[in-house]
């Protein structure tokens, strides 16, 4: 899944919280909005560092915090693993899968309010939304039956 494009530019999201856009950020951005994959910090190291052979990691870092401050891309929380991170701005879940260590975005369902799905208290202002599944993705899930369907076969004894 493409991660949305937003309005304003990135320049100008970024100026109104007092930053510039440098060439450092550009770079870690565009990383991310090229592929939506929820990378850690260290494979956003390295994918940048193929293209700018001269960024550091500590640079990567603060660029993502800086993109995170300014609300151009998210910060993804898993347990005890790695932060990740993601360009996808629309509103919407993650499903973290147990076997394999993949980050999907799960879109919502139109006009859904948290109302309509969990019990709310009435007088709670809700400011944000994170939300998180995890389990098996398609792939891990076929392996893991097909595993399961492969030891319940009968074995066959040798003959006497």
């Amino acid at each position: 899944m493409k991660p949305n494009v937003q309005s304003p530019s990135y320049d100008a999201t970024i100026a109104g919280r007092g930053f510039r856009m440098t060439e450092q950020r550009r770079a870690v951005h565009d990383t991310l909005m090229h592929q939506a994959d929820h990378p850690t910090a260290v494979e956003v190291f390295m994918r940048v560092k193929s293209r700018m052979p001269s960024i550091s990691l500590a640079t990567v870092y603060n660029c993502l915090e800086t993109l995170v401050e300014c609300g151009l891309i998210r910060h993804v929380h898993h347990d005890r693993e790695p932060s990740r991170y993601c360009a996808n701005l629309a509103e919407h879940a993650h499903f973290f899968c147990d076997e394999c260590r993949a980050v999907t975005d799960l879109p919502m369902r139109p006009r859904r309010r948290p109302e309509d799905v969990w019990e709310v208290p009435e007088d709670v202002v809700i400011s944000k939304r994170e939300v998180a599944f995890r389990g098996l993705c398609p792939e891990c899930a076929a392996k893991q039956a097909q595993q399961k369907t492969l030891q319940q076969k009968p074995t066959k004894k040798p003959k006497e």
